[in-house]
């Protein structure tokens, strides 16, 4: 496993990254706070894997937790519901907030 860039419970913010073609990263969560809330392990990048590369150097796969409010601002459920994604550590900025 590659080292991991953050710890669990760190506050981080999804880049939106200008990518062409093939993407794992959903729109709605790009520019938006989230919590690492582990690391599934490292793995190659299925980004580059879709265009026949081999997607080295493995990096971290996290998995991310997101108030769905930060989400979506009209969101009327409770305030305690979100929505968890697993995220490729190079999408992963660190974040300051609550």
């Amino acid at each position: 496993m590659t080292e991991r860039r953050f710890a669990d419970g760190a506050l981080v913010r999804v880049r939106d990254l200008p990518v062409k073609g093939h993407m794992r990263t959903p729109s709605y969560v790009r520019g938006r706070q989230g919590r690492i809330e582990g690391c599934q392990g490292s793995f190659p990048n299925p980004e580059e894997r879709a265009y026949g590369s081999d997607g080295l150097p493995a990096r971290s796969l996290y998995h991310v937790r997101f108030r769905q409010r930060d989400l979506w601002p009209a969101y009327a459920g409770l305030a305690a519901d979100s929505l968890s994604l697993d995220l490729f550590e190079h999408w992963l900025e660190p974040a300051h907030g609550t």
